[in-house]
């Protein structure tokens, strides 16, 4: 009896200390995703970050999304591909400025006057009625990428050096903008210029750019390019931006279907969120905010540029059966939401 127990805890201390002298050996999480987002460091700490962490945190060892920044891995005009490759797994951006080859890239972003509120885009692509998020779904399948979500963003108005209160104030600007939005600009002398994300506050400063076409008030002063502008002009050419978030389709059906329904909530989270932080953000620094003098130009005057978006639309329609669908949604549902009147549209 004594002998064996003596040998027991002879045994249990040998097998204590080879137990304490090996190194721990913890393992990863099982499925490992990278995520690259259109947005810079200080705009994705609203836009992305704190849904992709809320993930990570339900997902546990099961999986973890690592997140990337504007141009991290890739350029963001390489986003598509590098996801259609399988490069990165995950992109959250809009389709014109990833260069998506699909038909219906040129409507992401800003496509002149499709939107006017925020609340346009979830309501454009959910509700049944208008079907975007179909068409989309649809699309992406077709070049092997999974169309996971649709949300608003902020509305498009130029921040610029010098104060803009003519559409004659617009002639020979050098603008950041969207591919969509620069084609559209350009009818009335904006000249568009394309650069990474990162180097938008310094080409202000040299006077290489003359001001931005890429967001509202909110996106000015949260990633600083109202530190290097000085006025704000309130009329816009989008009341929201379109984006999205896309997975490498292979990746996404290797997932059980558990995850997928925890990134599509998380992902909505970002989407609710980002309906009352630009919404709340647009009113507030135009009222609030010290950096930027507001300017106008007239409703009458502006009114020439709305009739120009609509001779840009039936061009766009004019280049393939989808974009002539995608294109009759948009003027279907703005001409319901004129005709229902206030709040919907000012009559």
């Amino acid at each position: 009896m004594t002998t064996t127990r003596r040998k027991f805890l002879a045994t249990t201390a040998a097998l204590g200390t080879a137990a304490l002298a090996a190194p721990a050996v913890h393992a990863g999480p099982k499925i490992r995703w990278r995520l690259q987002t259109y947005a810079g460091p200080a705009l994705a700490e609203h836009v992305i970050k704190p849904q992709v962490e809320l993930f990570n945190r339900l997902a546990g060892d099961e999986m973890q999304i690592d997140l990337f920044f504007a141009d991290q891995l890739v350029p963001t005009g390489e986003l598509f591909r590098a996801m259609q490759r399988g490069t990165i797994d995950a992109v959250q951006s809009d389709d014109d400025s990833m260069a998506s080859p699909t038909e219906v890239a040129v409507f992401g972003g800003y496509f002149p006057f499709a939107t006017r509120y925020s609340l346009d885009v979830p309501t454009l692509f959910n509700d049944p009625k208008w079907g975007l998020k179909q068409i989309w779904e649809e699309e992406y399948a077709k070049v092997g990428v999974k169309h996971i979500s649709a949300g608003s963003w902020d509305p498009c108005n130029f921040a610029t050096k010098k104060p803009i209160r003519t559409l004659d104030d617009l002639k020979g600007l050098r603008v950041f903008t969207f591919p969509t939005a620069g084609r559209f600009l350009a009818r009335f002398g904006v000249v568009p210029v394309t650069l990474p994300w990162e180097d938008v506050e310094v080409a202000l400063q040299t006077g290489e750019l003359d001001g931005i076409a890429w967001s509202g008030i909110t996106e000015d002063y949260t990633v600083g390019w109202a530190n290097v502008t000085e006025y704000f002009l309130t009329n816009n050419i989008s009341g929201a931006w379109i984006g999205h978030f896309f997975a490498n389709m292979d990746r996404w059906n290797e997932l059980p279907d558990r995850l997928k329904d925890l990134m599509q909530v998380c992902f909505d989270a970002s989407h609710y969120y980002r309906l009352w932080w630009y919404w709340a953000g647009e009113a507030k620094l135009r009222v609030y905010g010290d950096k930027l003098k507001l300017t106008t130009i007239p409703d009458e005057e502006w009114g020439k540029v709305e009739a120009a978006a609509r001779e840009f639309w039936e061009e766009i329609a004019a280049e393939s059966p989808v974009k002539r669908k995608v294109v009759d949604i948009f003027k279907e549902y703005n001409a319901a939401m004129q005709k229902a009147g206030s709040p919907y549209r000012c009559v």
